[in-house]
């Protein structure tokens, strides 16, 4: 039996949403779809990026959204923290799209990988899912499970 591909097991009618969809309706569909991630695909086919469970939760110490701490010197103030983090965290917080919730340039697989390869970036980017592109083009998706029921199937 030859070893199977991702374009063997991926799922291609996959639920995605476009960057211009509203936050509700991200929301909505996460739960209407039951999936722990939606692709973010432009009118073009293309996959500009994915929303995950994590991208609707602002995570933090206190379980709000709090200024970085800074110190103030010679009359103007020094960030001990990051800004960046801050940014994307507060343009989750007031997203009103897609696009201000996704997370841009999500780890990506071929659809003529191997299933190992699938599994092998699975495990190290501790990730669920995978979106399958082909030339920027978005395929489907293939998620954990079905690598691990693929890899189960080859032994």
């Amino acid at each position: 039996m030859a070893a199977l591909t991702v374009a063997d097991i991926m799922e291609r009618d996959a639920p995605s949403v476009t960057p211009e969809t509203g936050a509700e309706d991200v929301v909505a569909r996460f739960k209407a779809e039951d999936v722990p991630a939606l692709p973010v695909v432009n009118d073009g086919g293309r996959l500009v990026g994915i929303i995950t469970e994590r991208d609707l939760v602002i995570a933090d110490e206190e379980g709000d959204l709090h200024i970085p701490h800074y110190i103030e010197l010679f009359g103007g103030l020094i960030f001990l923290e990051s800004m960046r983090n801050f940014e994307r965290r507060l343009r989750k917080a007031a997203a009103t799209t897609a696009a201000d919730l996704m997370t841009t340039e999500p780890v990506t697989i071929a659809p003529d990988a191997s299933v190992r390869e699938a599994a092998r970036i699975i495990a190290e980017r501790d990730h669920n899912r995978l979106p399958v592109v082909a030339h920027g083009r978005y395929l489907g998706i293939v998620a954990r499970a079905d690598v691990l029921a693929a890899l189960s199937r080859e032994e």
